[in-house]
């Protein structure tokens, strides 16, 4: 080589310019990921299987959980309910920590929110489960999914707390486990990748926005009546959904009816013990897959909460 010819690490001959994007490098580069509905077909989802961590737990309410469940009970039934994702053609992924975690790690949907091009990484609002979101983020890496943001400063945000409506529409909502600094995080992350964000408030007593609606195809929504925003429903119905309510509160709060995933358009897998609510779902159409999970409803989330997804189609 003459001396007055640049080798490539400086731009010169056999320099490489990387021109696709992020999203074009999903399924290459990085791994399949990716989500922009909360209703197209599940593919993948990471879990974490209850380990020594809720044996240990001696006050139930310190721990942010009902009562402390019984921890063979609990791993029995979330063996279960890996099968039931499992026998729907859904990959699950584990979140294996190589440390004892916080109590409430099973409920990976709180610690990160996907997009098309990656996860955002969640900051949880209580101290007792401070930190849990990095045992999230090294397994999304050893997995190969893009982490896009991380929640910082004094903002905190957790993933069960914003939905997609449609690929250019989110609903992210503010309340005990989101505060306004979270969410402006969130929002510009969004809106970088051209979504229009819909900010709303949730009412005292809610936990999280995903325990107060829920999405089953591209025009079917289900929410609860007296727990979900009006400028949610606003935004659902002018997006052309139409809405069902859940037809027993009761079912709803102790039977978590409500607390389901999207298994594909029109097919949800859900906690089993509401015959009232299930028997509503299949009247509309609904083809619904029941697991039992009432012992790990005593730690205070169902389906929905312990499942973080991290690809549908």
């Amino acid at each position: 080589m003459s001396k007055d010819t640049q080798d490539a690490a400086h731009g010169g001959a056999g320099w490489s310019p990387r021109k696709a994007s992020l999203q074009d490098e999903i399924g290459h580069i990085w791994a399949a990921c990716g989500v922009a509905s909360e209703w197209a077909p599940l593919k993948t989802v990471l879990v974490h299987r209850p380990g020594v961590e809720i044996e240990s737990v001696q006050d139930a309410n310190k721990a942010l959980m009902l009562q402390a469940p019984d921890a063979a009970k609990a791993r029995n039934q979330h063996d279960q309910l890996v099968e039931a994702y499992q026998i729907a053609g859904v990959k699950v992924f584990f979140v294996e920590p190589d440390s004892i975690p916080p109590p409430n790690l099973m409920y990976v949907a709180d610690l990160f929110f996907m997009t098309s091009e990656g996860a955002i990484l969640a900051r949880p609002a209580s101290t007792v489960r401070a930190g849990e979101e990095r045992f999230a983020a090294k397994r999304l890496a050893e997995l190969g999914v893009p982490i896009l943001r991380c929640v910082r400063g004094k903002g905190v945000f957790e993933g069960a707390d914003a939905q997609w409506i449609n690929s250019n529409v989110v609903l992210l909502a503010t309340g005990l486990r989101t505060n306004s600094e979270g969410a402006t995080q969130v929002a510009s992350l969004l809106r970088e990748l051209n979504a229009e964000v819909i900010h709303l408030d949730l009412p005292q007593g809610t936990m999280h926005l995903m325990g107060t609606m829920r999405f089953i195809s591209k025009d079917l929504a289900i929410c609860w009546r007296t727990r979900t925003p009006n400028v949610a429903i606003r935004t659902i119905r002018d997006n052309g959904y139409e809405i069902f309510f859940v037809p027993d509160e009761t079912e709803a709060l102790y039977g978590m009816a409500l607390n389901f995933v999207t298994l594909k358009p029109m097919q949800i897998l859900m906690p089993s013990g509401n015959p009232k609510t299930q028997s509503f779902y299949e009247q509309i159409g609904i083809k619904c897959v029941t697991v039992k999970v009432d012992e790990l409803h005593q730690a205070a989330g169902g389906i929905g909460c312990l499942t973080g997804i991290i690809k549908r189609e």
